[in-house]
């Protein structure tokens, strides 16, 4: 009863950040006559060797010790079963596979199902890979696709009764993933629910990935510098990746990760560290993720480790109220892409996703770019609204509410294609 209160209750914060990412909170500031003055940490580097060798591994180093937590070296090997292939997907555009992942060392690990969509007619695809919030069949509109199982958030909107998904959930999140117009244009798309890696509420590690990895399991006590679940999150984003290097219908040397909201942020965790990912894309990722901590506008870091304390390491939450004295900042981390091609997106009513400070975070990255000879944003200042920028950091901040739409897309399909030259 205890838990099912506080999930309850967490559901309620989940939709509440979702409308507070519209609509303007009394006390947050969205003034930028009263934005943060302090000073943004120095990237430190003068030249792409000096970077490649020994900086890029110290801001790496530092965002798993005060941000996101070190993912373990032990977690074991993951073994992976094709569970399901159908050929004429889509009316006969795709091949839908199904495969399950799982880690026969943590046997308590559920496992996670990920769903493929690869375009008939293409001899190798390069794909697009992310997490899903509401489940696989959420993702498609296919009526065959199974019905996830596992602890979801309740939402009457999405049809998500007593914290599992219903009939009626089906295809709630097919404006976010379109499949057909990504499909059409070469590209697969593979992705799965973030919560078969773990679930998303304050005590949903337990059953979860990092419980099943932890030798103290549900009774450990998380340390400063140990993962959180956007780390775990991120975890399932490359195995993702090491099936796909197996699949002789994907192009394993093009993939690009892309993720929404806490999702975003967790594509560019994600990104950064696994060099596989040849395009990382951040879709209104915000707070912990493109957005500039210093700016303090819209969600702040007091206000995101109040509400899910749980996505990052506990170091995090010493710098509620007292960014300046964290020794990074998100210009950073876009940075530890480079030189890899990176787009980072807002939304012009997403103001609780400080949409200039994620403009600003892929600008003052772009120095790292340019040791290595790429140029990045192009443009010193934010963009008008509908007007994308940029060579190797792509931003566009498009009309609209925090959410993935068609213009989102159409913009990534490009920017894939024109850095793959495909």
């Amino acid at each position: 009863m205890r838990l099912m209160t506080r999930t309850s209750l967490l559901s309620f914060v989940f939709a509440a950040s979702s409308l507070l990412a519209q609509t303007p909170r009394p006390g947050v500031n969205y003034d930028e006559a009263k934005v943060g003055s302090d000073p943004l940490p120095d990237l430190k580097a003068t030249t792409a060797e000096e970077w490649a060798k020994s900086r890029r591994g110290e801001i790496l180093g530092l965002f798993e010790q005060h941000v996101y937590g070190k993912t373990p070296s032990n977690i074991g090997t993951p073994k992976f079963e094709v569970t399901a292939t159908k050929t004429n997907a889509l009316g006969g555009l795709a091949t839908r596979k199904f495969v399950h992942v799982s880690l026969p060392e943590r046997p308590t690990w559920k496992g996670m199902d990920v769903m493929i969509y690869i375009p008939n007619g293409v001899k190798a695809a390069p794909c697009f890979v992310g997490l899903s919030f509401g489940g696989n069949h959420a993702v498609s509109t296919e009526k065959d696709v199974p019905l996830s199982t596992r602890w979801m958030r309740e939402s009457k909107e999405k049809h998500i009764v007593d914290h599992q998904a219903t009939e009626a959930t089906r295809g709630t999140e097919s404006s976010r993933w379109p499949l057909e117009m990504i499909l059409k244009a070469g590209f697969a798309v593979a992705t799965a629910y973030y919560g078969d890696i773990e679930p998303d509420h304050a005590e949903g590690w337990k059953d979860g990935l990092r419980a099943a990895v932890s030798a103290a399991g549900a009774n450990t006590v998380w340390k400063d510098g140990e993962w959180g679940a956007i780390g775990a999150w991120a975890w399932g984003l490359s195995r993702i990746a090491d099936y796909l290097q197996t699949d002789a219908q994907i192009d394993g040397r093009h993939l690009a990760v892309i993720g929404h909201s806490r999702l975003g942020k967790t594509s560019l965790w994600a990104g950064v560290q696994d060099e596989r990912f040849g395009v990382v894309i951040s879709n209104n990722s915000g707070e912990g993720g493109a957005a500039l901590m210093r700016r303090d506008f819209g969600e702040t870091t007091a206000i995101i480790t109040k509400a899910f304390p749980h996505w990052f390491t506990p170091k995090y939450t010493s710098y509620a109220g007292n960014a300046a004295a964290c020794p990074i900042d998100m210009h950073m981390l876009i940075a530890l892409a480079a030189p890899r091609p990176i787009y980072i997106a807002s939304a012009a009513e997403d103001h609780w996703a400080d949409q200039k400070g994620e403009f600003l975070s892929g600008f003052h990255a772009g120095p790292v770019y340019a040791l290595f000879g790429k140029k990045g944003t192009v443009v010193e200042a934010q963009p008008a609204i509908d007007t994308p920028v940029g060579d190797f950091i792509g931003y566009h901040n498009r009309t609209g509410k925090h959410d993935v739409t068609d213009f989102d897309w159409s913009q990534y399909l490009s920017f894939a294609k024109r850095h793959w030259g495909l």
